[in-house]
């Protein structure tokens, strides 16, 4: 009789172990979002830096245009009412070409990427049609046509530009005339001769710009072309359009897009504003820092439910098969070393590699929970078995970290691999206690 309670107690105390072994798991777990909070705040304050940096040098440029405006009034308004407004034409052909520049800035820990485009622009526009424009009672001021170059931040602007319009130079000056299609940008004096033999104004000119990370153009030509290549090794071809042909070593980048209107929801010609059609079509390259370590730390805790509840998993059946009692606290201290894996993960990739900041903080905490696992194991080979499945855990996790694409399928093959060992070895413990025999017995 006595043996029998001693079964059904020893039974129930596995059984109230394994639930508190689980709510432990999970009270670790929600612990380690204060880690993601500052994973977040660490990302933010790299932000910041970045933005400090590119509000010195330049900041992200979008180049847009140029366009043909050419002011009118309507007829049929109140006299002394006359409001100008502005009909807007789009070159026929658009090609740029040029060279990116880049350059690594710090500000204190962080890098920051930041360019230098030098881009040749020309093409040409066709003499301003306004059939289907409704331009009927309407006062049309052909001399004070202009052209209007979209750029985003004119900080960035290293020299003057001098624009060749139809044989004739003239000088780009600040700002725009209206708000129709740009927020910031330049523009010229753009002479239009309605009564002229030829119906081509051919135009070029050179534009020396700074700017941070990302060089952005929209594709104003009928047709478009554009021609880029650079010295970074780590570019990203975004927005609307993907290039037609690029090629791309470790050496830099070459890319060029070809666009035509019919690609872009954004017409030849329109009155009035077109701002958000506009910026709809914007295209171009990023300049990316290879590794980013905060999108790999917030990757890798992702994992934490899972490294924390193998660790106690191994520890609930050290405890279960080897009579060996071990405190919730110790199960606790456990827990705190693996979450501080992150922290030390995080802080250490502000200032090393990723991978060696995996490495460092992996050991560390795979040799802190080895010795104190000998501590509480009496015993060596069991303290080193735990050692080698925690370095197996890390090891795993950092594959998949690396693996994006096969992130899910390697993720669930090893969770099943998992499931599968602890089914096998929890097969010999009799959960009911007295008067049942184990299954697996």
């Amino acid at each position: 009789m006595s043996n029998e309670n001693s079964t059904a107690t020893s039974a129930t105390s596995i059984g109230t172990k394994l639930v508190a072994v689980i709510a432990l798991t999970i009270f670790l777990t929600f612990l380690s979002f204060p880690i993601i909070l500052l994973i977040h705040e660490r990302e933010k304050i790299r932000e910041e830096a970045i933005n400090e940096v590119s509000s010195k040098w330049g900041s992200q440029q979008t180049i847009a245009g140029p366009i043909l405006s050419v002011p009118y009034t309507e007829q049929n308004v109140e006299p002394n009412s006359n409001i100008i407004k502005y009909a807007h034409f789009l070159p026929a052909s658009l090609n740029i070409e040029g060279k990116i520049d880049p350059q690594l800035r710090r500000r204190g820990i962080y890098e920051v990427v930041v360019y230098n485009a030098k881009l040749k622009v020309n093409g040409e526009f066709s003499l301003p049609d306004f059939t289907g424009l409704a331009m009927v009672d309407k006062n049309i001021f052909w001399d004070d046509a202009f052209i209007s170059l979209g750029i985003s931040d004119l900080s960035g602007i290293q020299e003057p530009i001098k624009v060749q319009w139809n044989g004739q130079e003239s000088l780009f000056v600040p700002g725009i005339r209206n708000s129709d299609n740009y927020n910031s940008g330049i523009s010229a004096k753009a002479v239009v001769n309605r009564l002229a033999p030829s119906s081509r104004y051919p135009f070029s000119f050179d534009l020396n710009l700074n700017g941070s990370r990302l060089l952005n153009f929209i594709p104003a030509g009928k047709e478009t072309k554009v021609k880029l290549d650079s010295g970074w090794a780590s570019p990203s071809f975004n927005g609307a359009f993907l290039p037609d042909n690029h090629n791309l070593n470790d050496q830099g980048f070459a890319v060029d897009w070809k666009i035509l209107d019919l690609n872009r929801n954004l017409p030849q010609s329109w009155l009035g504003e077109a701002k958000e059609k506009i910026n709809d079509s914007a295209f171009g390259v990023e300049l990316l820092i290879p590794v980013d370590q905060y999108q790999k730390s917030m990757r890798t805790i992702k994992y934490a439910i899972l490294l924390i509840g193998l660790t106690f998993l191994v520890f609930f059946f050290v405890e279960a098969f080897n009579k060996r009692r071990i405190h919730p606290v110790q199960y606790l201290l456990v827990g705190a070393a693996l979450c501080i894996f992150y922290l030390l993960l995080l802080s250490i990739s502000e200032h090393l590699n990723f991978d060696w900041a995996y490495i460092i903080s992996g050991l560390a905490t795979i040799l802190l929970i080895t010795i104190y696992s000998k501590h509480i194991f009496k015993n060596i080979k069991l303290s080193l078995l735990q050692g080698l499945i925690l370095a197996l855990l890390y090891t795993f996790v950092y594959i998949i970290i690396q693996s994006e694409d096969y992130a899910l399928l390697m993720g669930s093959i090893g969770i099943f691999v998992v499931l599968a060992a602890v089914m096998f070895i929890s097969r010999k413990i009799n959960w009911y206690g007295a008067g049942h025999k184990s299954n697996g017995s």
